[in-house]
């Protein structure tokens, strides 16, 4: 009689130990949806470079447009090289000295399609460490806000491979991998406030002032040439952001609708704040006002989004449209500097106000394995969030500084006066986003131009056109 209780107790429990959801706690195990959920907020992700590609292209002159697309463009092929080769490795292998991972997950090696044990666990850990490349691509890319009008392509080629390597892999293992300082200290950053936004936002300041002013900058006018294309980058960044934020619960769950909430939320509420802001200061609301507005919520939100309230979004919102306004329409010409598309004055100044408003903001009743910000009785978290933000502006400033000068000593940081002048489209890629009768005409879907474009600032050799 025992051995027949037994013979039907053992498959019972061995079924109910097959359902995922009543696994041992712990065990690592792949979740179907929470895997499906993941690979398409990585692809939502993704898609904001390109996003950024046209929100940065709008903003600068036609004669510039082509090269800041291709800017973000190569950033997406160079670091999901990087990323696979040794990138992931530094950001999240086994820690050494709390600062960086090790390297025993070079070219992926030991990661595969079982889970982690250490994270996402319950996803394949292949859908875990593209999740994250997205993240370190649009990083870099937004640097190129800065330094847009005048770097010379190789030059930011070699830096934005160095960065990747020396100053987002770091960091990205101090908040967010196993045993990195950031992240035992307590400090909050659920999407990326620090390791995304802080971090290039600093950078690109940084390379604003090493390459110095554009060729008349102050003194001629640098309007977008084609606004159309900023609101659209701006529609698909903030589509592409339910991925980034959402999608940083790491699983489809309740924390997940959280994130996605306050993030559309902030984002409303700072382009509101970001347009009247303008309307009161500048006399007229603009449509580049409310798309800036818009990405500076959702900047802000970033780092607070798995940790707070939608009431607590809309106060974020609310200040992050207008100290971002101010950093990019007062703070900027005050000290003279040449952020070209702003990538400071949004991503940075937002990205530090996202950072410390996590701090005030917090609650536990959103995540509990978050902790009480300064209005919910826990003042040091607030502390805690500063030295957070304080570490990652000196390390990004440095580090850049430091990069700039490695890749300056190899290779031309910036194009020359000529190269300005006619501009960097057709100087360094010999293209033409707009031809006319000028530099070439479209006749039945071909190019036909000259094979030399004497332009009275030196003779241009454009790059084959190649068609059908």
């Amino acid at each position: 009689m025992k051995i027949l209780r037994l013979r039907m107790i053992v498959p019972a429990v061995l079924a109910m130990l097959s359902v995922p959801g009543l696994a041992w706690a712990g065990e690592p195990t792949i979740d179907t949806g929470d895997t499906a959920f993941i690979i398409i907020c990585s692809a939502l992700v993704m898609l904001m470079t390109p996003g950024l590609a046209f929100f940065y292209g709008g903003m600068v002159r036609k004669k510039n447009v082509l090269s800041t697309i291709m800017q973000s463009f190569i950033v997406v092929c160079l670091v999901s090289v990087q990323w696979v080769l040794i990138g992931y490795s530094l950001a999240f292998g086994a820690d050494y000295g709390h600062l960086i991972g090790s390297l025993d997950w070079l070219g992926l090696k030991g990661v595969g399609p079982d889970p982690s044990d250490t994270y996402g666990t319950t996803l394949p850990h292949y859908v875990f460490a593209v999740f994250q490349l997205m993240f370190a691509i649009i990083t870099a890319a937004i640097i190129s806000g800065s330094v847009a009008e005048r770097m010379r392509f190789p030059a930011f080629l070699a830096f934005i491979l160095l960065w990747t390597t020396f100053i987002y892999d770091p960091l990205a293992h101090w908040v967010w991998g196993a045993d990195g300082w950031l992240l035992n200290l307590g400090a909050l950053d659920f999407a990326g406030g620090t390791v995304v936004h802080i971090s290039s936002g600093v950078s690109g300041l940084v390379a604003a002032i090493i390459l110095g002013k554009r060729k008349g900058y102050g003194s001629e006018a640098m309007v977008p040439h084609q606004l159309p294309f900023t609101v659209l980058g701006s529609a698909l960044l903030w589509f592409g952001w339910f991925g980034f934020n959402a999608g940083s619960a790491l699983a489809a769950n309740g924390l997940a609708a959280s994130a996605f909430v306050v993030t559309n939320t902030a984002a409303a509420m700072a382009a509101l704040s970001w347009i009247f802001a303008e309307w009161l200061h500048h006399g007229k609301p603009t449509v580049l006002g409310a798309a800036s507005g818009a990405i500076a919520g959702l900047v802000g939100i970033t780092p607070g989004a798995g940790f707070v309230t939608p009431i607590s979004a809309i106060a974020i919102g609310l200040v992050a449209g207008v100290v971002c306004y101010l950093g990019v329409s007062v703070v900027k010409r005050r000290f003279g500097y040449d952020d070209s598309l702003d990538a400071f004055g949004v991503h940075g100044i937002g990205g530090i106000w996202g950072a410390l408003a996590t701090g005030i903001f917090a609650t536990t009743a959103v995540n509990e394995a978050g902790k009480d910000g300064l209005l919910y009785g826990n003042a040091a978290q607030l502390g805690i969030q500063a030295v957070g933000v304080v570490a990652t502006i000196a390390f990004a400033a440095v580090g850049t500084l430091v990069v700039l000068k490695l890749v300056g000593v190899v290779t031309k940081l910036r194009a020359t006066e000529n190269e300005e002048e006619l501009g960097l489209d057709l100087a360094l890629h010999g293209e033409d986003a707009y031809p006319d009768i000028i530099s070439g005409s479209l006749i039945g879907g071909k190019m036909f131009g000259a094979m030399e474009l004497n332009t009275g600032l030196g003779t241009i050799k454009p790059a084959n056109n190649h068609s059908s």
